[in-house]
């Protein structure tokens, strides 16, 4: 069945539905940093499971402090209660979707733990058609300027978001099949990221990597792309902050998972057999 992907104008999601077939059915998509509810990555998840694809989610809980009480609202507070949790919200929307899924929580910064990962996976689906490299961190504390940057800071944000990263697309191309599509997730700002320069860096490092990668494996069919998301709300922009950003958004409206996970369908499927070795903004304009 195609997907009734809701059509999104400059005001609102309207009623209209437009008639989709990404070819994707039965293929298996592997999706990392999927345990916010929120997030893009659960939202890409339900997005595949919508096109008959069998998805994979790893995820590895990232523990922070927040406040309980404020948890129930946008903010810092729902956000790192998020991905300090399972992926038992997002589970649970899967099986109302009676979905093909497989939930693994593991750390993808050990090369051992993403062997393990892909030998599970290999052992239940027998292939991985997509990856998408969601899975990110950043330092949350006002440590990431030049002034207050710290060893740590930087270790723990490049280990995630550009070793783990490259472990699990050299683990996908070592298992490649007949079908291949890898979509990596930077940030619109990743060129110029004041405030958070180790985060920056790591992602436009990973468009970087995303060009180059996408040269060595053509061959092979795999296509490789990149997804740079403006600001999105994944629980974690409060109302001072969204007023604060709005202005900057030539859209006028801040980016839902939603949108990112259209945009990764399309460079997932069929019709984007030709596409490779592109970083895609989907900011509303912001940061172009």
């Amino acid at each position: 069945m195609p997907f009734l992907m809701p059509y999104r104008n400059s005001k609102s999601y309207q009623k209209e539905t437009t008639m989709i077939n990404y070819g994707l059915k039965d293929r298996v998509a592997l999706i990392t940093g999927a345990n916010n509810p929120q997030g893009i990555g659960a939202t890409t998840a339900l997005a595949f499971a919508r096109e008959g694809v069998k998805v994979v989610l790893v995820y590895k809980r990232i523990p922070r402090p927040f406040d309980a009480d404020k948890a129930d609202r946008n903010g810092a507070d729902r956000y790192y209660q998020a991905n300090a949790g399972d992926a038992s919200a997002v589970e649970k929307k899967l099986q109302e979707m009676n979905a093909d899924y497989l939930i693994i929580e593991n750390d993808i910064t050990q090369e051992d733990a993403v062997k393990s990962i892909y030998a599970t996976i290999i052992e239940r689906y027998g292939r991985v058609d997509i990856l998408v490299n969601n899975a990110a961190d950043c330092d949350c504390d006002g440590f990431d300027t030049i002034e207050q940057i710290t060893r740590s800071v930087i270790d723990d944000t490049f280990a995630i978001n550009v070793r783990g990263s490259l472990l699990m697309t050299r683990e996908m191309i070592n298992h490649r099949g007949d079908y291949g599509r890898i979509i990596n997730l930077s940030t619109d700002a990743a060129q110029v990221f004041a405030g958070q320069i180790t985060y920056g860096a790591s992602k436009a490092t990973l468009e970087a990597l995303t060009r180059s990668i996408a040269l060595e494996v053509a061959k092979y069919g795999i296509t490789v792309n990149c997804v740079a998301p403006g600001p999105t709300q994944t629980g974690w922009i409060d109302e001072e902050l969204e007023q604060a950003v709005l202005p900057i958004i030539p859209m006028g409206q801040l980016i839902q998972p939603e949108d990112i996970a259209e945009t990764i369908l399309f460079l997932a499927s069929e019709q984007a057999r030709m596409l490779t070795g592109q970083v895609i903004k989907v900011s509303g304009g912001h940061a172009l």
